[in-house]
């Protein structure tokens, strides 16, 4: 991901020992610092550092939505979600969470980064990135309270932004701003619709509640997009994507990718029908459904060679020529 050293509270330390040292990125919400932790004797660790955007530090219900996702994340313990290390107040009362910090990129920009190299991604490799996203989502639907009781966590905002892919191969779920365990009330008006439209699944655009289904909707249109190098649902208002995601037509994969074997177009269509019922019973099943078919791949998925491709798209990036400046 991008660092910009020059944003004014680079070098700003909170809460007395967290110093920020680049902007990495800017949400909706938030924006993430890459930031290092310093403690005694020379202790110091990598961090991410998320805070509220200052313009939205006065807004109640944004600040709730962030906490929240500070108290729901911090629950979920598992390889391929982001760990919160750290919630606090800096000096002018502001939240900020601190999380481990993933050095690679987001899916999205993996995927243009195939796409500026001319080359569609290797489809054994999405399918195995959809494996470790399911991974943290079944953990996420599985979870459990401290007196053992079932609270699943629905994630609700699975985009190509929130699914960091780690220089290692370490890929990570992040961002659960949406989500809710299902012992809280809701945070945000019923009215709202959660979610970027384009990745919501259609019974979530009537304000049915979510489900494990309805997070594995969105995991089909990531698989679909990073194979196919586009958009699934796009119109130029916000009005006609929510007409497309509650028709939730999906071209063929075959139209794009005749590479990609038919178990694994199959998978991915079953996840985007838009019955709820019809898709896989859990994240777990679709895990099944993945790996059975990596299992008769002679080609590698192993974390080197997902890092591998990691690094070739971080290269690619930071070879690319930079864009013409308008005069």
């Amino acid at each position: 991901m991008g660092a910009d050293v020059s944003h004014p509270d680079v070098g700003r330390v909170l809460a007395g020992k967290y110093e920020l040292q680049a902007l990495a990125g800017t949400g909706g919400m938030a924006e993430v610092f890459r930031a290092v932790t310093r403690g005694a004797n020379g202790f110091r660790r990598d961090v991410a550092v998320k805070r509220i955007l200052p313009e939205l530090t006065e807004n109640a219900e944004f600040v709730e939505m962030f906490v929240e996702e500070a108290r729901v994340q911090a629950t979920l313990a598992h390889p391929n979600v982001v760990q919160i290390h750290d919630f606090d107040r800096d000096e002018d009362g502001g939240f900020f969470l601190v999380a481990e910090l993933v050095d690679g990129v987001t899916l999205l920009e993996w995927r243009q980064g195939y796409a500026a190299l001319g080359e569609p991604p290797p489809w054994h490799l999405v399918a195995a990135i959809g494996i470790e996203v399911l991974k943290g989502l079944s953990a996420a639907h599985q979870n459990v309270d401290r007196q053992g009781r079932k609270v699943p966590v629905y994630h609700r905002d699975v985009t190509p932004q929130n699914i960091l892919l780690g220089r290692r191969g370490h890929i990570k779920l992040t961002d659960f701003g949406l989500a809710r365990a299902m012992d809280r009330a809701r945070v945000t008006r019923p009215d709202i619709v959660k979610g970027k439209l384009s990745y919501l699944a259609p019974e979530l655009t009537d304000g049915r509640d979510p489900s494990a289904q309805s997070d594995l909707f969105g995991v089909g249109i990531v698989l679909w997009e990073a194979l196919t190098q586009r958009k699934l649902f796009d119109a130029e208002s916000p009005f006609d994507v929510l007409q497309q995601v509650k028709q939730a037509a999906v071209p063929p994969l075959e139209a794009h990718r005749d590479d990609v074997p038919r178990s694994l177009r199959e998978a991915i269509h079953r996840a985007l029908q838009p019955d709820p019922a019809a898709r896989f019973r859990s994240a777990r099943s679709m895990v099944r459904a993945l790996a059975n078919l990596l299992r008769m791949t002679p080609e590698s998925t192993s974390a080197e060679v997902l890092g591998r491709s990691v690094r070739r798209v971080l290269r690619q990036r930071t070879s690319a020529p930079a864009p013409a400046s308008a005069s």
